[in-house]
């Protein structure tokens, strides 16, 4: 080291040399003490990202958040399907678009709810809400990070990201991003959804997939945007200035959805995917996921709306209709322009003019009629969104029941309401009159024909609209009865537009088609004086604008509650699937067979989830009454035993009786006095109110007999067992012996009565018998097997029971009559009607008829159409007629007083 031996020199380069060593000692201790102070900083720990906000951001930063999304709605039901997610599982939330927005909403809005809410977001970056301790952090790891490794910190390969998902932490990972593509197949970079099923391969804790989806506005999207929609986005996906917009200028018309949860370790337990590499899996549970979420998005806002001449378009020069065309031209000799002319008339005639506006419109009138002349409306928000979810899988066919001009009012708003879209409406031509016609038309309601005999070229028409409507994913509100019910119960299926649908299936139209039977009834119907005087035998009154001015008057009485019940939606593919078959191959026999299949089918679904009402069990229990004078201790007696009779099968009861049934009845029944539908007949004065006597309004008959109709379904079985046991004769008998005449009566009245055609007359009994003993009607034989014994008690219940099948007996007996007293070439088909009704009346004045109520022109046909296809058409049938009206006379002498 020395260039020179001198000390001198020496202690030069040993003083120099001293002062190196002490610097590199001074450096290294420095570094040291900033490596201990980063270490410190950082808690040892180079995983400080921006896509993790902690729980914990600041009490200013809560609250700036916390208003600014006060106004979107999470609805409860929605807030229930997190609830219901098993604990100890990793929960990831999942969105289409990736949004600082969302996040931060979903963050903010969950925390305040106290449900698991996302901390990490899948490559989010969360700059602004940090505390200001977490960004100095930040930035010193990255930092420092860079500094020792010249590459930025990973939370995927660092293990970060699935270490914090094993310790519990939620996340939201998005699905689309700009440039996703791009990032995960060219730069290679982690997929998360890849990256997921990874972590979920190696650890037994299953990871839940939650799928949210937010709306800025329920309208359908058009297929022609507006410059609005180009400047700021669409409402599906609105830019940022359109988005804050909407949120201060409408806060409650921003809401949350939350689709079905995905299980992602029973997807890759699946038999098919258990081979699959995790790349595939990664793009199918992508794909899967784009699909439930706009799948979901589609049954809120409806199919994308197109111009009517677009519709029009589409339909008037689709193939098939245009081959029809050619041949309907070339058969009546007419030029093919007036051919397609008059195919467009039609198709005017027919269509929807579906608009938002007037819907909107509608929606707040509809829902002023609601709580103006009803005391609100009853619905279970479990029922309706089993049928949201299954509107997923394919066009919802919404089938109710038809009881009233509120019916297609009342459920359209119910959907509107709940964020579905309003279906298109099977309507009468004979609404479409103005000015409701339009409105009508406005709201989704397109028009039909009662009949298109001899209308060709219009079914055709009608046929490719539905097409149409069914292959743009439009749901369908339909009446299976064909019209309103004037009888109260429900009128046998109507199968014309069923099998328009099952051939508009079968044509490829959609994939699936999901029938919701739907229940709508009421305390009290509007139309109760014309369908009294329809059933007295007046004429229907046309629909027209002085019927709507004359309305108004309604709005100053009170009907009591609106019920609408949903039972469970029938999928046609898992219909099809449970027979192994499928619609393509089906002749056209086998086809009208499932048609009539599902008709009944959905007509005993929608008597299922009837709902029974005070006004339908008070009147079931004065028109089964034994004397012609009652007390109110008399009829309560009945009133019990029904009750007791619709517990035990499970029967849904209105709110009312739910509450205090005693209240609920002697309420009704004290209305139906004031209403004079039943009288007082003086008693002794001093004697106690319910010793005294009641007596029928023979003018009123027909209106409590409407209101018994609504419930008598659920009494039917145990009517034609009761029924058969009487006719049995016999105080010990086995269930055996009432296989056969129980058969017979549900046969008789298979015009009359739907019932479950998967269940077997042996399976009624056996149900009836059951629920006999339970109210000590019947009791067990204590030896014999499969025999019981008839109390004295229940002798008079089964009058009770078997007395709702008096008035159809009397009926069918009015017909057979006029059928043993005119021979067949004498009966004009088209004055038979009115001939039985005229016969009907002499019969009731000789007293020969007890029950008003069986002058009824619906009976008189349902009796016509059984006995025409049983063989008797006149007087010439003796043997026929002669076993009938045996039958009958039999039934009737045990149902008489």
């Amino acid at each position: 080291m020395t260039s020179r031996p001198s000390a001198h020199g020496g202690q030069k380069i040993a003083f120099a040399g001293f002062n190196m060593t002490e610097s590199k000692i001074k450096g290294r201790k420095f570094s040291n003490r900033v490596r201990r102070w980063i270490d410190t900083a950082l808690q040892g720990t180079h995983n400080h990202y921006t896509c993790y906000l902690p729980g914990k951001i600041g009490f200013l930063s809560s609250v700036i958040l916390k208003l600014f999304f006060s106004g979107i709605k999470v609805n409860k039901d929605q807030s229930l399907i997190l609830e219901k997610i098993p604990k100890n599982t990793i929960i990831v939330y999942t969105n289409k678009f990736k949004s600082n927005f969302e996040y931060l909403f979903y963050y903010t809005r969950y925390k305040i709810n106290g449900l698991p809410y996302p901390e990490i977001g899948f490559d989010h970056r969360i700059y602004m809400w940090q505390p200001v301790s977490r960004i100095f952090k930040i930035v010193l790891s990255y930092l420092d990070y860079i500094y020792h490794n010249k590459t930025l910190p990973d939370p995927y390969k660092s293990g970060y990201i699935r270490q914090e998902l094993i310790n519990g932490r939620s996340t939201l990972l998005s699905l689309i991003e700009k440039k996703g593509f791009y990032r995960r197949f060219v730069k290679a970079k982690t997929d998360p959804i890849q990256y997921l099923i990874e972590i979920q391969k190696s650890i037994d804790r299953p990871i839940y997939i939650i799928p949210q989806l937010m709306f800025f506005s329920k309208k359908p999207t058009r297929n022609i945007p507006t410059i609005i929609d180009i400047l700021f986005g669409t409402e599906g996906k609105p830019g940022k200035i359109r988005r804050l917009v909407t949120l201060f200028k409408n806060p409650g018309k921003v809401f949350v959805e939350i689709s079905e949860p995905i299980n992602l370790k029973a997807f890759i337990e699946i038999f098919e995917n258990r081979e699959r590499s995790i790349e595939y899996l990664s793009l199918v549970l992508r794909r899967d996921l784009l699909l439930q979420m706009n799948r979901h998005r589609h049954s809120i806002t409806g199919p994308v709306l197109k111009s009517m001449e677009e519709l029009k378009q589409s339909i008037l020069t689709k193939d098939r209709l245009q081959s029809f065309m050619e041949q309907y031209s070339k058969k009546h000799d007419i030029p093919i322009q007036q051919t397609h002319k008059k195919a467009d008339s039609y198709l005017d005639e027919i269509a929807a003019k579906y608009n938002m506006s007037i819907i909107k419109i509608m929606a707040t009138l509809v829902m002023w009629i609601i709580y103006t002349m009803f005391e609100g409306a009853s619905i279970e928000k479990e029922e309706l969104n089993r049928v949201k979810t299954m509107s997923q899988k394919g066009p919802l066919i919404l089938i109710p029941s038809h009881k009233s001009h509120i019916d297609y009012l009342i459920l359209s708003y119910i959907l509107f309401n709940n964020n579905m879209p309003c279906p298109h409406i099977a309507a009468g031509k004979n609404l479409s009159f103005w000015p409701l016609g339009p409105l009508f038309r406005s709201g989704g309601a397109f028009f039909i024909r009662r009949t298109f005999r001899g209308a060709a070229l219009y079914s055709r028409v009608f046929t490719e609209y539905i097409y149409k409507l069914l292959e743009e994913g439009f749901n369908i509100e339909l009446f299976i009865e064909g019209g309103r019910s004037r009888t109260g119960k429900l009128l046998m299926p109507k199968l014309g537009f069923l099998s328009i649908l099952l051939n508009a299936y079968k044509n490829g139209a959609c994939d699936d088609l999901i029938f919701v039977p739907i229940f709508i009834g009421y305390d009290r119907i509007l139309e109760e004086r014309s369908y009294l005087h329809e059933l007295e035998g007046g004429k229907k009154e046309k629909e027209n604008l002085s019927q709507v001015l004359k309305a108004r008057k309604f709005l100053k009485k009170s009907y009591g509650r609106i019920y609408i019940k949903f039972h469970d939606s029938i999928s046609l593919n898992e219909l099809l699937s449970k027979d192994n078959t499928s619609l393509k191959e089906m002749t056209l026999k086998e086809q009208n067979a499932l048609c009539r299949n599902l008709g009944h089918r959905i007509i005993n679904a929608i008597n299922n989830v009837t709902v029974v009402t005070p006004h339908a069990l008070v009147a079931s229990a004065i028109l089964t009454c034994s004397k012609k004078r009652f007390s109110s201790d008399h009829m309560m007696s009945h009133v019990e035993t029904y009750l007791n009779y619709l517990s035990s099968q499970g029967a849904r009861l209105a709110d009312t009786l739910l509450l205090d049934s005693m209240h609920a009845v002697e309420h009704v029944f004290d209305i139906y006095v004031q209403r004079k539908f039943i009288e007082r007949i003086s008693s002794n004065k001093g004697s106690p109110s319910s010793e005294a006597q009641f007596l029928v309004n023979e003018n009123r008959r027909l209106i409590l007999e409407y209101y018994k109709n609504n419930c008598i379904a659920f009494f039917i079985p145990a009517a034609f067992t009761a029924l058969t046991i009487l006719e049995n004769d016999a105080f010990q008998f086995s269930a055996s012996d009432l296989h056969s005449g129980y058969a017979f009566i549900q046969e008789f009245f298979k015009n009359e009565f739907a019932y479950d055609v998967d269940k077997t007359s042996e399976y009624f009994v056996r149900k009836s018998i059951k629920a006999f003993i339970d109210d000590a009607i019947l009791m067990p034989h204590p030896v014999l097997p499969d025999t019981y014994n008839l109390t004295s008690a229940g002798f008079r219940k089964l009058k009770i029971f078997s007395r709702f099948l008096k008035t159809p007996f009397e009926s069918y007996w009015i017909v057979l009559n006029f059928f043993m007293r005119n021979p067949q070439n004498h009966i004009n088909t088209k004055d038979r009607l009115k001939k039985i009704q005229r016969r009907g009346d002499r019969m009731y004045k000789r007293k020969e008829i007890e029950h008003k109520e069986a002058l009824s022109k619906i009976n008189y046909q349902n009796a016509i159409d059984y006995f025409t296809t049983h063989g008797i058409k006149g007087s010439d049938d003796t043997e026929k007629i002669e076993y009938y009206s045996e039958a009958i006379q039999k039934y009737l002498s045990h149902l008489s007083l």
